[in-house]
């Protein structure tokens, strides 16, 4: 595709940048993003995805707003309250670039549907930060063969990665199976510092416009932390495990399930794309 006079202008920030120029934002301007979840982590993500021009955009929620939100979930505000997450998302998203295609789905992500809705998007993002559908989305992005951008929010801390299994490791290379109930409160019991989505979930946006571009290093193979009260960053390494149950040499794991009667499923409050009250997790 090649970019209209209104693209142009609007992008021209994106233009002057040698690592995307105009072929970079013609390749953001094609690139398709779902996003699951558009709370917390969704909220930033979707926004800012739109306004760098990605093409498409799914939103997967079946939520609805809720007065608590608005402290983070900056997708919405006061006037959507009550009503369906993904139709308040659209609007916002539509109102900041409406050359963006928005396609929302409404329903919850089960092992039915996951792999239906995935495979019309070259890249997945997990906004939901709940251990079901982390473990779902997983699953199927490495069936499927697409990237998955994770990332987690916890009182004052998060994490971020980019799992791969083409090029790297998969998040059951890090964690092989779901913790046991209890182990891992939900950020409706432990809290959530109202700015730490955004940070996080900007994080997730800079990996899917790095993967796009084709430009800079990941997080594929690495896990970032940070602390927000420390403003601290760490990093750990990740390697590809040859015993993982679905992306190892031998895998256990050759189709989708869900999660939810293993999980401790909390009245989750982030996003809860994988059910109501499933949890939010970080883990």
């Amino acid at each position: 595709m090649s970019l209209s006079q209104e693209q142009i202008s609007r992008y021209s920030r994106h233009l002057l940048l040698p690592e995307v120029g105009v072929a970079g934002q013609e390749k953001l301007c094609a690139a398709s993003v779902l996003c699951i979840g558009t709370g917390g982590l969704g909220s930033p993500v979707s926004l800012y995805l739109a306004a760098a021009g990605i093409g498409k955009l799914g939103l997967v929620d079946f939520d609805v707003v809720d007065f608590s939100n608005l402290q983070r979930q900056i997708a919405h505000g006061e006037s959507t309250v009550g009503k369906l997450k993904v139709d308040s998302a659209k609007a916002r998203i539509r109102d900041m670039n409406s050359s963006v295609e928005v396609v929302t789905y409404n329903t919850r992500l089960t092992s039915a549907n996951a792999l239906d809705i995935f495979k019309d998007y070259d890249i997945i993002l997990d906004g939901t930060d709940n251990f079901p559908t982390r473990y779902l989305a997983n699953d199927a992005c490495v069936l499927l063969g697409k990237p998955y951008i994770y990332g987690c929010i916890l009182k004052f801390e998060g994490q971020a990665s980019v799992f791969d299994s083409r090029r790297g490791p998969c998040y059951r290379c890090l964690f092989p199976e779901p913790p046991p109930p209890g182990l891992v409160p939900s950020c409706a019991e432990g809290g959530v510092i109202g700015v730490l989505p955004g940070i996080i979930g900007l994080f997730q946006a800079n990996e899917v416009i790095k993967l796009i571009l084709g430009k800079g290093d990941t997080l594929v193979g690495r896990l970032l932390l940070f602390d927000a009260l420390g403003m601290t960053f760490k990093e750990m390494k990740l390697r590809k495990d040859k015993n993982c149950p679905i992306c190892g040499d031998n895998p256990t794991v050759t189709e989708l399930i869900d999660y939810e009667e293993f999980c401790g499923l909390g009245r989750g409050e982030e996003d809860t794309a994988a059910g109501r009250g499933a949890g939010n997790r970080c883990g």
